[in-house]
């Protein structure tokens, strides 16, 4: 059931559509989870991504000789660099290191790629792009997703990641990756070539494209939904424009919904399964702004899906905490 309230947000938000949990929490005196989740897909990327240098270290060396000193220098700090930072961001489960690692990771493939278009033996190119394609594979899976939003956690909340918007995840977001990756890349290594006026244009670009474009990534990471006592939170800026919170009492019931559900759609046309939550009363909650509504719009609902990347995860925490399911 979904019925409009009007074309603009009411001027006081009431208090139970705030974020509520650091109120929570600073309440009960509990801090910010840092402990170190012992979670088999974490450990396989650190593992692998800490071999990198002896797996495909070979295919950038054998590439990195047939190019002029200065070249090669910028080119092997660039990469020691990089492979040093996701080391030590996957070391440290946050929403932010989950963002530096999925910009960052994904350089591996595409460079070794690069290398192997320059001329490599069928082993060296296999195993440095098997590796590669691995690390990045493993940094862009839910499963080790999961552990790293529900580090910057709060107390007694368990944290799920929601899927990507659908439109943004069938080719916009590979694009600007590639276009700010490649600007990135290049700056540098035209500065090195001692093309001063290409490179200093590039690299300054690829500065301004680079940040806007992190801060939009980390906005996408930064989406989940959150279930604790109090009950059962949507953390979505891209859809809402204020964090909704479902007071446990209210909640009478989670499942996976079904393709006829009149719930309101709260998933950004994320795609695959979601999850359905219903309310024993009806609840108000703030759509983000548009263009035509650029205040947002409040809407009243009694049902609501969200697409979390792994919906059984969540039913069985809600389950597990004794609300309803199914």
């Amino acid at each position: 059931m979904l019925r409009t309230a009007g074309s603009a947000v009411p001027r006081a938000v009431p208090k139970r559509l705030r974020w509520p949990v650091k109120g929570l929490v600073r309440k009960s005196g509990a801090v910010p989870s840092r402990r170190s989740f012992r979670h088999p897909t974490v450990w396989a990327f650190r593992a692998v991504w800490v071999l990198l240098p002896v797996l495909a270290g070979p295919a950038f060396d054998r590439t990195l000789r047939t190019t002029s000193r200065p070249v090669q220098l910028v080119a092997t700090v660039a990469l020691w660099a990089g492979w040093a930072v996701v080391v030590g961001l996957a070391l440290v489960p946050t929403t932010v290191s989950l963002t530096g690692l999925r910009l960052i990771a994904p350089v591996a493939p595409v460079t070794v790629l690069w290398a192997v278009a320059r001329g490599l033996s069928a082993v060296t190119a296999s195993v440095a792009i098997a590796a590669t394609v691995v690390a990045a594979t493993l940094a862009f899976s839910a499963e080790l997703g999961q552990p790293f939003v529900q580090g910057s956690a709060y107390g007694d909340e368990r944290r799920f990641p929601l899927r990507v918007p659908g439109p943004l995840a069938l080719g916009p977001l590979e694009v600007g990756w590639l276009v700010v990756t490649a600007a990135v890349l290049a700056g540098p290594l035209l500065l090195a070539a001692r093309q001063w006026i290409a490179g200093g244009i590039v690299s300054a670009c690829a500065g301004v494209l680079a940040y806007g474009f992190a801060v939009r990534c980390h906005q996408l990471t930064r989406r989940f939904a959150v279930i604790l006592p109090a009950g059962v939170v949507l953390h979505d800026q891209m859809v809402l424009a204020d964090t909704a919170l479902f007071r446990r009492p209210t909640v009478t019931a989670l499942a996976l919904a079904r393709a006829d559900t009149e719930a309101a759609d709260l998933t950004g046309k994320a795609l695959g399964l979601a999850v359905e939550l219903r309310l024993a009363d009806m609840a108000t909650i703030v759509l983000t702004g548009t263009r035509r509504e650029q205040q947002g719009r409040a809407i009243h609902l009694r049902s609501a899906i969200f697409a979390p990347s792994r919906p059984g995860r969540v039913l069985e925490e809600a389950q597990r905490r004794g609300y309803a399911v199914g």
